[in-house]
């Protein structure tokens, strides 16, 4: 399974391998890995290599270490296995500005597609009541953006739990969770600018497509629900709700 390490980092090049063999299926969710003698004799590396592999891969979430039984592979999908990519793309948002607008329509008209084939009356209902909460609290005025923002998010995972997909759900999650600080400033500056009713109506039509089950311009209609700030950012490529 494993093989002698030449060059590269040793510490990475041993992540790097047990993660190919967690992947390729030669190790499974629940599985004990070998201990690190064993692992530090296949590598032919020094323990201490080994040990700090393992405790990179623990704290990604990749394995977990069982006291007097070992080290496993994880049974499950952590949310700190992708924190270390958030934290990347939030120090570098103003260079991934396009990129993140690129992933976030993709995940946004995906997720709405599922939601059109798979919702059910009742999570219909459950849309409607979070749109019309999102309304209350846009006219409310713009002294209360940050509630606005929370009823906004508050739509969305409720939009994407309607896929019964919990991958997707929480990958879309995770994207909003990447561009929450542009989505905040939009939302502030439509209510400041007098747009509040413009930005219900977006999620309103977004609403009304799926419940018609309407896929015609998704992707159009789904990119006119971010809307530019005209009140003059920083850069010119600052977003969006």
């Amino acid at each position: 399974m494993f093989k002698k390490i030449k060059n590269r980092s040793v510490v990475q090049t041993v992540v790097d391998s047990i993660t190919k063999a967690i992947i390729t299926g030669d190790l499974k969710p629940g599985d004990k890995i070998p201990t690190e003698m064993e692992l530090a004799e296949s590598f032919g590396v020094g323990r201490n290599s080994i040990r700090e592999a393992i405790k990179i891969l623990v704290y990604y979430g990749v394995l977990e270490i069982r006291r007097a039984e070992g080290t496993f592979v994880c049974d499950g999908f952590k949310n700190i296995m992708i924190d270390p990519m958030v934290y990347g793309v939030i120090l570098h948002q103003a260079r991934d500005y396009v990129n993140l607008m690129d992933l976030r329509q993709m995940m946004e008209a995906g997720a709405v597609r599922l939601a059109i084939a798979k919702y059910n009356e009742e999570d219909l209902e459950k849309l409607r009541e979070k749109l019309e909460i999102l309304g209350d609290e846009i006219r409310k005025g713009p002294e209360n953006a940050e509630n606005v923002f929370i009823a906004d998010n508050v739509f969305h995972d409720t939009l994407s739990e309607m896929g019964h997909n919990p991958i997707v759900d929480r990958l879309s999650s995770i994207v909003r969770e990447m561009t929450h600080k542009m989505r905040y400033q939009s939302v502030r500056n439509m209510l400041e600018s007098g747009r509040g009713r413009e930005l219900y109506e977006a999620h309103e039509k977004i609403c009304r497509k799926i419940c018609e089950r309407d896929l015609n311009d998704l992707d159009t209609d789904i990119r006119r629900t971010y809307f530019r700030d005209e009140a003059g950012m920083d850069d010119d490529s600052q977003e969006t709700e």
